[in-house]
């Protein structure tokens, strides 16, 4: 059994791997613990529920941001023994964000920036970048987005440190246009695809998801082909506020979530989400604190060919645990 936060300390925008070694390593956007900066947050555990911190996977900045203090939402990819991080950060002296990628020998690094942007702004376009590769046509891909644009995919090049030349971004999710305050999808962020059953599910976040009037939520979109055409679950259903997880009592603005599966082929969605107990802590940038973001798991099911979490909201309960095998020592 198991209780949320799996990990009670800032940990946002979560990525969650298995490596070949056989333990699970959680990536998380910069934050500051005990007084200390750290640039790329990283943690293993054997069994999904019992982490271990191992603190700082990128110790040097990228040359072209070195002053950077938004280093943001990171995903790792494990190819041949090779791990890729693809992450945003806020070049020296700019008012945008760029797509960035870092290489390490090593799940826990460290990671070694390619030595320049992937793809700059403008703005906070180029945020949340998760790679997948499709199982269908071998296709390297990446999305990224949105800044209250589109969740956009192109495809990478066979050395995953570039784009391929001849490739065009496409959007596969917009935003809508919308004066219901409740509705999540008027912004769209944090894409992370997973294939499953035929499907490919992507898995977003949408509206806001930080500070007092956070308004967060875990929304999802299913196609036949990791391009599309996606039709969201607010679409198939005719509402617009439908989500696959939203807040409750227990649990504000959850969202920005990664899907892992345990040993027994189970998926669970991994996310963060603020607890109101504690909701700000001594955030880098913000002296007087800032959305204090823990780590939560819960599982996921499949209905009529759509993910579900019981009761549309983050557990607060004991839970049964992930199905777990022993990592190598």
């Amino acid at each position: 059994m198991y209780t949320n936060p799996i990990l009670d300390d800032n940990f946002p925008d979560p990525t969650i791997i298995r490596a070949t070694d056989g333990w699970y390593y959680a990536y998380g956007t910069q934050t500051k613990r005990a007084g200390v900066i750290i640039n790329l947050q990283v943690a293993r555990s054997q069994d999904l529920v019992a982490w271990e911190y191992l603190g700082e996977a990128l110790p040097n900045k990228p040359n072209w941001a070195t002053d950077s203090q938004k280093i943001w939402a990171p995903h790792v990819s494990e190819h041949h023994g090779r791990f890729f991080l693809y992450y945003s950060a806020r070049p020296t002296g700019a008012d945008y964000l760029s797509l960035a990628v870092a290489v390490a020998d090593a799940p826990g690094g460290p990671f070694v920036d390619s030595g320049q942007p992937l793809l700059p702004g403008p703005g906070f376009t180029c945020i949340d970048p998760m790679a997948f590769d499709d199982p269908a046509t071998g296709q390297r891909l990446l999305y990224w987005g949105s800044g209250f644009g589109p969740i956009w995919v192109r495809e990478l090049a066979a050395d995953r440190l570039s784009f391929r030349p001849d490739s065009v971004a496409q959007a596969v999710v917009h935003p809508t246009v919308s004066d219901d305050d409740e509705d999540y999808h008027r912004l769209v962020e944090a894409a992370w695809v997973h294939y499953r059953d035929g499907w490919y599910y992507l898995f977003f976040s949408g509206d806001n998801c930080c500070g007092a009037n956070a308004h967060y939520a875990v929304l999802v979109a299913r196609a036949r082909h990791a391009t599309g055409p996606f039709e969201t679950y607010a679409a198939a259903t005719a509402n617009p506020r439908t989500a696959l997880l939203a807040a409750n009592a227990h649990w504000r603005a959850p969202g920005h979530n990664c899907v892992v599966t345990d040993a027994a082929g189970q998926d669970w969605l991994a996310y963060h989400a603020i607890d109101p107990r504690q909701p700000t802590f001594d955030a880098i940038d913000d002296s007087e604190g800032y959305s204090r973001r823990v780590l939560l798991l819960d599982r996921v099911e499949y209905t009529d060919g759509w993910p579900v979490v019981q009761g549309n909201s983050p557990s607060w309960q004991p839970q049964p645990a992930p199905i777990a095998t022993p990592a190598q020592p």
